[in-house]
């Protein structure tokens, strides 16, 4: 069965500095039917002004994966890693026992646009980790990446979950045919444009 999430149905902040839609309840946003899609538990579309962010905070036990749309994103942690992700980049950090860190635009003027997705781990209390990839030049072309999975498959980031994440871009007429296996859940989130899909 195929369920549908609309965009302008997602919950949506503007703190200025800060526009935020929140596939799933997240913060000050909370709905009961949208709780999370297995252990998918967060899908945060943000678009943050010139050199503004997220001061230092705190995080454990979640798998966070930070994909840039737009513009450039400056993160220091804790552990002492530190860099700037781009376009075509993903970043994951396992929060694990706990890490506190911070992002910012690494752009004083000139927003970017990025996604936030944290996924629920299969073990706690595991040593956070920090590692980011280029995934740039095979999106470009238009081909399917998978950017994150439980054993960095294909040059994928590693997470401590069995989740598969993927990218792609498509143009117009793209079909994509990714099959389920039993009993296995999908997400499709459309960063930019329109989609259309079937279950068979």
């Amino acid at each position: 069965m195929i369920s549908i999430r609309r965009a302008e149905d997602r919950g949506h902040f503007d703190h200025g500095w800060l526009k935020t839609f929140h596939t799933f309840s997240f913060a000050d946003y909370y709905d009961p039917k949208f709780m999370g899609f297995g252990t998918l538990r967060v899908i945060n579309e943000d678009t943050i002004a010139g050199g503004e962010g997220f001061p230092t905070h705190g995080h454990r036990d979640m798998e966070i994966l930070t994909y840039v749309v737009e513009g450039a994103i400056a993160h220091r942690d804790s552990t002492g890693k530190e860099g700037v992700i781009r376009p075509g980049e993903l970043q994951r950090m396992s929060a694990g026992r706990g890490v506190r860190h911070s992002e910012y635009n690494a752009l004083e003027e000139g927003e970017t646009h990025l996604l936030q997705i944290w996924i629920e781990p299969n073990e706690t209390g595991i040593e956070p980790r920090y590692e980011t990839r280029d995934f740039s030049a095979p999106l470009e072309k238009g081909e399917p990446v998978l950017l994150a999975s439980p054993n960095g498959k294909s040059g994928s980031l590693e997470i401590a979950q069995d989740a598969w994440v993927w990218a792609r871009r498509f143009t117009t007429g793209t079909e994509w045919h990714l099959p389920l296996s039993k009993g296995r859940l999908g997400w499709l989130q459309v960063i930019k444009g329109q989609a259309s899909w079937a279950d068979n």
